[in-house]
């Protein structure tokens, strides 16, 4: 496989996110507090200046995500949320949102669903690519495949321990390269080290695939400090945070919060 073949539509209009400006991608988890508000969300984090939106299909065994993250699949499974309902709501805002939609899931639930049905799903519904944290990108090809023919990034993640993997993986990824700033799971984090910096440096050398950094990022200024040197900054669990305290009168206060971030790194 080279990018020459993964260059699809979804993928360029997920590389077009990176085109002009650095990059924002908040990450809510779907379902949660309930759908009704995820779509307003949605739409929200869209008007506050995400340019892509990753939406977390609830799992019960989350093995990446801290507490916050974790407690929202809690959450949204116990409201009822399941990946068929997410995929009814996705289908209705994916035409009128106007930037690419993201689903971040586990290999499990994608098994358990079918991988090819999953993703001719994804691809009905409107989704632009899938993140999935526990497919080794060695392993990636029983997904892989489907997603080529469906037309869907399978967005690939590099993390400090991929070491000599990075140039391998940076040659052969589609959409953006997910750059995982730190060990451990997601959560709220006092500083970002310089890790990121270093894997952005080694993917540069050998491809023009947008970066964005993951895991960590939870105030404006941290964000302003990410992209300095990323094309793209992702915040997931402070958004999920504001949700978990505010409930469904949250959409205000996440849109003022996202808002803050974009600023920062326009």
């Amino acid at each position: 496989m080279n990018n020459e073949k993964i260059n699809n539509e979804q993928c360029k209009k997920i590389k077009n996110a990176f085109k002009n400006n650095k990059a924002f991608i908040p990450f809510i988890t779907g379902g949660d507090p309930d759908l009704a508000v995820t779509e307003e969300i949605l739409y929200a984090l869209r008007d506050a200046g995400a340019d892509i939106i990753e939406i977390g299909v609830p799992f019960s065994d989350p093995i990446a995500e801290g507490p916050v993250i974790e407690s929202a699949d809690e959450r949204a499974l116990a409201n009822g949320c399941t990946t068929d309902k997410l995929f009814g709501l996705v289908s209705g805002v994916s035409g009128k949102i106007g930037v690419p939609l993201l689903f971040m899931t586990y290999y499990n639930p994608i098994f358990a669903y079918g991988s090819e049905k999953f993703v001719k799903n994804c691809a009905e519904c409107g989704i632009s690519g899938l993140i999935v944290p526990d497919l080794p990108f060695e392993e990636r090809d029983e997904l892989l495949t489907p997603c080529e023919s469906a037309g869907l990034a399978l967005i690939s993640m590099i993390a400090p321990t991929s070491d000599e993997r990075i140039a391998d993986i940076a040659k052969n990824s589609a959409g953006f390269l997910y750059c995982v700033s730190s060990l451990g799971v997601t959560g709220e984090r006092r500083s970002i080290g310089g890790s990121a910096k270093e894997m952005i440096a080694r993917v540069k050398k050998v491809s023009d695939i947008p970066c964005a950094v993951g895991f960590g990022i939870s105030v404006p200024e941290q964000a302003k400090e990410v992209a300095a040197y990323a094309d793209g900054v992702i915040v997931g669990s402070a958004i999920v945070r504001v949700i978990a305290e505010r409930g469904r009168d949250c959409v205000k206060t996440v849109y003022d919060f996202a808002k803050s971030i974009k600023e920062a790194i326009t």
